[in-house]
């Protein structure tokens, strides 16, 4: 007779409970997150890490993208890199230093929830969210439907959208509609002819659609959707050619000091608690059976454009640079 017989199930889920716990919590040492998150959001991020692993001690260097890339392209040249997890705002960025030879392929990581163009096919990193760039409207104009409405003349002069220069989410999604075929690589030429206003940043948009200056705009939908909660006459579109989107992803650089704990840290960020905590943030979750945040879709709903990183670390250079010739610095 097994001994589990003598014990009752109760006390069975207890003990299976208590060892998975035992487990989690024996996860110690420390890790060393480079991150671009908000100093908020990486704090309540670290402190749900915390609650399944208290004894993993996170230092954090947090700054925007471009100097979390920068400070880890000295330490390499130093040979020297500090971090052992990357947790930045766009695939572009993992791509280089993917290309570099610099991130840890991870292949146990759980995606069976994730869509697959929010994560590397080759498991080096992981998309965490899809930030995605959509339509934005003021509610006093008609709705669109398609990325093709706003070169519709009767929109000339009403359009504005963000400048790739200044914007990853701009060049991620400029680098997706010059790739589709419904819309083809003149879409922004086209955009640039019917008069549309190109301005530095996601927060111009939406102020200028806001307050009419502008009647539609390309916009991130998290600030969209935040401001029409907030009472903004705006509302937000995806079009239905499909979205691009920005995935905040996370990896663990090959040469990591704390491997097995930067392992740790990864799993609970694609878990369902994890994301689930990314959804409280007022993000979409990556995860498709994670809910939205009130107002915005099922992830599984959304439709992603697909893209190719390696192209488009090859040609962000050139893109960028059409952009100037179209609408200006």
């Amino acid at each position: 007779m097994s001994w589990l017989s003598l014990v009752s199930p109760a006390r069975v889920l207890t003990l299976v409970l208590t060892l998975w716990s035992g487990s989690a919590l024996a996860q110690s040492g420390e890790i060393v997150l480079y991150t671009s998150q908000p100093d908020r959001i990486a704090d309540q991020t670290i402190a749900g890490f915390h609650q399944l692993y208290p004894k993993v001690d996170v230092q954090v260097f947090r700054s925007g993208t471009t100097e979390v890339v920068n400070k880890l392209m000295a330490e390499f040249m130093a040979g020297d890199p500090k971090a052992d997890v990357v947790f930045i705002a766009d695939a572009v960025s993992m791509e280089a230093l993917k290309a570099g030879g610099h991130l840890m392929a991870y292949p146990d990581a759980d995606v069976s929830a994730f869509p697959k163009a929010a994560y590397d096919k080759d498991m080096t990193y992981f998309g965490t969210k899809l930030i995605t760039t959509g339509i934005v409207y003021n509610t006093a104009a008609a709705r669109p439907t398609s990325w093709l409405d706003l070169l519709d003349p009767a929109l000339k002069g009403k359009v504005v959208l963000p400048s790739p220069l200044y914007s990853g989410a701009a060049a991620i999604n400029m680098a997706a509609l010059d790739s589709d075929p419904a819309l083809g690589r003149d879409y922004y030429g086209r955009l640039a002819r019917n008069g549309a206003a190109a301005v530095p940043s996601n927060g111009n948009v939406l102020r200028e659609v806001a307050n009419g200056q502008k009647m539609y705009g390309v916009l991130v939908e998290f600030m969209a959707l935040n401001a029409k909660r907030q009472g903004s006459p705006v509302d937000f579109v995806f079009p239905k050619e499909g979205v691009a989107a920005i995935t905040e992803p996370i990896a663990i650089l090959k040469n990591a000091h704390h491997p097995e704990a930067a392992q740790a840290f990864v799993d609970f960020i694609l878990s369902k608690q994890g994301q689930e905590l990314a959804a409280k943030q007022g993000f979409l979750p990556a995860r498709t059976d994670v809910a939205p945040p009130a107002g915005f879709p099922k992830p599984g709903d959304v439709r992603l454009l697909p893209i190719d990183m390696t192209k488009t670390v090859q040609a962000m250079g050139p893109m960028r640079e059409r952009f100037t010739d179209l609408f200006g610095g």
